[in-house]
């Protein structure tokens, strides 16, 4: 991919203010949170999120080759909180959300491998996709429910999080089921947070997908499926 002539400035800047903001002593205790050895620079999300806001400012994107560009190169650096700045600009310019930033997002989920950085993508970027091309998505989908990558299956879960009314229900319960096998936690916790998410739009639905699947479902996704129901019935 050819560098675009802004990619160098925009870098510079996002490091320039992630310096300034650094607390070096919040460095170890970000890393045995996320239990990961990625460097930070020891910048928390309330400060992030002031510079995503500059940098919208600063940077505007006007076209799909620059999107991909900047949320490209950004993810590329090496410290952790750079890599929330590309996913949160990239959630940010909602424009250039679509079908041709979908290997970006991709990319992202199988190098990024955690919570932290999957989850957002799922529900606010590959989520937001699949909501406005569902044909294509739901064929996509399809065969990331039966990826080896348990964040590309975890993604596919929980595209549909945010969908309240519109979600299509048969596809949800579907990849629910699908996974209801798969002995890792985040798959299971998976299952039972998209659940709770449409619980809150149809309990009835839930409640009845759980109990015709009960031996099938994990405690845990039961569980946390089950949890909104429960303390609102």
């Amino acid at each position: 991919m050819e560098k675009h002539a802004d990619s160098r400035g925009i870098v510079e800047f996002i490091q320039k203010k992630l310096i300034e903001a650094a607390i070096p002593e919040d460095v170890k205790q970000m890393q045995a949170y996320m239990k990961t050895e990625m460097p930070f620079y020891g910048v928390r999300s309330g400060k992030r999120k002031k510079i995503v806001k500059e940098l919208k400012k600063k940077f505007p994107i006007d076209c799909q080759k620059k999107y991909n560009q900047f949320i490209s190169e950004i993810w590329e650096l090496e410290h952790r909180e750079e890599k929330y700045i590309s996913i949160s600009l990239a959630r940010e310019w909602a424009a250039f959300i679509t079908l041709e930033a979908l290997p970006i997002y991709e990319k992202m989920i199988r190098e990024g491998e955690w919570w932290d950085f999957v989850d957002e993508i799922a529900q606010h970027l590959i989520g937001r996709l699949l909501a406005k091309n569902q044909l294509k998505m739901n064929e996509i989908l399809g065969q990331w429910i039966s990826d080896e990558n348990l964040w590309i299956r975890r993604t596919a879960i929980l595209s549909y999080n945010r969908h309240k009314e519109n979600t299509d229900e048969e596809k949800l319960f579907d990849y629910c089921l699908r996974c209801s096998g798969d002995t890792d936690f985040f798959i299971r916790k998976a299952i039972g947070w998209a659940l709770r998410e449409y619980s809150k739009t149809s309990k009835k639905s839930v409640s009845e997908f759980v109990r015709l699947n009960e031996e099938k479902l994990s405690n845990l996704s039961k569980k946390e499926g089950m949890r909104h129901i429960l303390l609102n019935p």
